[in-house]
């Protein structure tokens, strides 16, 4: 273990300097990767030279998403003491499903939540888990908006017509997890989005009124904090009076931009979530863990029991189901996710987690500023968003992100809204300084000025 241990700290050491000077690895085409990397497997062992060849080859083609030049997903950067707890989970190897099992590393993930419940608002009937991402927090939502509406849905499976109500730009997860918990797809009711991709009440309205004259149930509102495109946050309490009414459900999917939860400038964004009946967020997003660390909170624990617990004897053998995690869990065996946001959190603080926000949202001001004092850029995001959605001198945005990924220059993804394209910018990483921010539109410009060939629009203003 000691000689793997030090391979490990070797090869993360160098791939450390490599970054500094090569923030993009080298492109390698989809086509070409089984022919460029030696991933195969074979009956004989490797020698321990070829073992470590293979591996360093290995991890110098991977995509770098912790460097100045990754702005393309809704994650980014490396911070080192949320590091240290995810290696320490990985060592440890605990599953989190009982006491007996997980020890001490349950008091963790306890903590975790309940201070986030504390944040929140909540009381101590609060109550939440960990799960593998943000797709599982949202299906964990619905299914426990489900099982309140039709109680004995768990038992005999659904006769009723149930209905579910989004975004028109939210998370793709949406009418996937209504598939798998039988609601069924047809009945995602899309809300249309205002021109900053909010969620409209007027159009919530009238498609409630449509699905009760129609003999349906409304089940679930699906509000969102961070909208993937625009990085928009819905206004939590226009919606919250008409969901009493119906008896429906409201989640806030703060996936993305949940985490300015933990920021006093600009927790104002989700003012009411204290409100809605559960509230996801991912730490390996704002916060900045490693993937993956989501977490779903309710403002009632007790449909976390009513959804997802199942005796088993073989597995709840010890303690009080406050201490079996696999109660209120849609999984059973489940690694540790809760131990690198616990020891980011205990080395830096709740001041810290607030610093970490309040740097992304001040990277992007420096971007929008940038944009706007630039008459070359378009710009078609807003203030109070970590996501800058920009064109650049008429440029295709699918043809500019995908030229900059295949010269291995810069990462960055593009978007649409209200049938515009434009290249999506996240200022998600908190390593990153506003420094970083100018050098990639630099990096950017450049790359257009050498390869205008390139790009035809602007070759043909050239020669015309």
């Amino acid at each position: 273990m000691e000689k793997t241990l030090e391979l490990f700290s070797q090869i993360f050491m160098d791939l450390l300097e490599d970054e500094k000077t090569k923030s993009v690895s080298s492109y390698i085409p989809s086509s070409e990767l089984f022919n460029t990397l030696d991933l195969s497997l074979a009956k004989a062992p490797m020698s321990e030279v070829d073992f470590e060849k293979v591996i360093r080859e290995l991890v110098f083609a991977t995509t770098r998403t912790a460097t100045s030049g990754f702005f393309n997903q809704l994650f980014g950067g490396r911070n080192e003491k949320a590091i240290l707890g995810d290696l320490l989970a990985v060592m440890l190897n605990n599953s989190m499903y009982t006491y007996k099992a997980a020890g001490a590393q349950i008091g963790v993930e306890a903590t975790v939540l309940r201070n986030v419940c504390d944040i929140i608002g909540w009381d101590e009937n609060s109550g939440g888990t960990f799960a593998a991402g943000g797709s599982m927090t949202n299906f964990m939502s619905m299914l426990m908006a489900r099982d309140r509406v039709v109680s004995d849905a768990r038992n005999v499976g659904l006769s009723d017509k149930l209905t579910v109500y989004t975004s028109e730009v939210s998370h793709y997860s949406i009418p996937k997890n209504a598939a798998f918990c039988g609601i069924g797809r047809d009945n995602v009711r899309y809300v249309k989005a205002d021109k900053f991709g909010k969620l409209r009440l007027d159009s919530l309205q009238k498609l409630i009124e449509e699905d009760l004259v129609n003999g349906f149930k409304p089940t679930l509102l699906n509000l969102t904090a961070g909208t993937t495109v625009l990085g928009a946050f819905d206004s939590i309490k226009d919606f919250i009076d008409i969901c009493k009414k119906h008896n429906i459900w409201v989640h806030l999917d703060g996936a993305y931009c949940g985490s300015v939860l933990f920021s006093e400038k600009y927790k104002h964004l989700i003012d009411g979530v204290e409100l809605v009946d559960s509230f996801s967020f991912n730490a390996h997003k704002m916060i900045g863990t490693p993937l993956s660390c989501s977490l779903i909170l309710v403002r009632d624990k007790v449909h976390l029991y009513d959804s997802f617990s199942n005796d088993a004897s073989y597995l709840y053998q010890t303690d009080h189901d406050d201490f079996n995690l696999g109660k209120t869990s849609l999984q059973c065996g489940r690694r540790n996710d809760a131990l690198k946001f616990w020891t980011l959190w205990r080395s830096v603080g709740t001041i810290g987690l607030e610093a970490i926000i309040d740097v992304q949202f001040n990277l992007a001001d420096v971007a929008r500023e940038y944009i706007r004092n630039n008459s070359d850029y378009t710009l078609y995001s807003y203030d109070d968003s970590i996501s800058i959605c920009f064109n650049y001198k008429d440029i295709s945005p699918v043809a500019l992100c995908t030229l900059l990924y295949e010269h291995s220059t810069l990462l960055v993804g593009y978007g649409s809204h209200e049938n515009v394209e434009f290249i999506r910018f996240v200022t998600i990483n908190a390593q990153n300084n506003p420094q970083d921010i100018l050098n990639f539109f630099a990096t950017l410009e450049q790359f257009v000025e050498e390869n205008v060939a390139l790009f035809p629009s602007l070759k043909d203003q050239i020669t015309g």
